[in-house]
């Protein structure tokens, strides 16, 4: 039986490194939107074109298209994915439910990952400071007030999806602030618990 999952957390509470821990030790795949729109996007397929053409216009790619990258995932099975950077918003959650159903699958879990914001602030300024001492390119968004900024919009569009996941009885938080073993333990009990 496949397990699909969705990661929720604020940009640096450790999705992506849990997301590769999945992938090697239960053979989930990773479905990144942005990822995807990359792909799609060198592909040379009809939705690849479509969506340069989005792209190229500067504008935001429509959810139907990202459903449609998504549906191409999903006909190619697997063990189970995890749904990363998507849904952001009720609309595409609804998409997605509607779209699991189509293929005969439901979601196990919304797994957030529950962070302490000053120290989460804390985290990344550590990890730009050791990127600098280690003398590689930091990032533009590890500062502070640019990290403060991200927070704001990723609790602004993410707080009516922790919601809507809950009154569904899918949302699972785990503490994303201990270390990425003890996350990792939290998610495998999680997904344990569901298969």
């Amino acid at each position: 039986m496949a397990t699909n999952i969705i990661l929720l957390g604020p940009p640096g509470a450790g999705k992506g490194t849990q997301a590769r821990r999945l992938i090697e030790e239960r053979g989930l795949v990773q479905l990144s939107t942005g990822d995807m729109l990359r792909e799609a996007r060198s592909s040379g397929t009809e939705m690849g074109k479509r969506v340069a053409e989005v792209m190229d216009r500067g504008e935001l790619v429509t959810d139907e298209i990202v459903i449609g990258l998504i549906r191409e995932k999903l006909e190619q099975g697997g063990k189970g994915f995890i749904f990363d950077g998507f849904p952001r918003t009720l609309a595409q959650a609804d998409a997605l439910g509607k779209l699991l159903d189509e293929f005969g699958m439901e979601l196990d879990a919304a797994i957030e990952l529950k962070v302490d914001d000053e120290a989460l602030v804390g985290r990344i300024v550590k990890r730009a400071d050791e990127a600098r001492a280690a003398g590689e390119q930091v990032r533009k968004d590890d500062t502070p007030e640019v990290f403060a900024d991200r927070l704001r919009e990723y609790y602004k569009k993410t707080a009516p999806l922790l919601g809507y996941y809950y009154a569904n009885g899918d949302l699972q938080q785990v503490d994303g602030m201990a270390s990425m073993d003890e996350v990792a333990a939290q998610v495998a009990a999680i997904l344990d618990q569901q298969a």
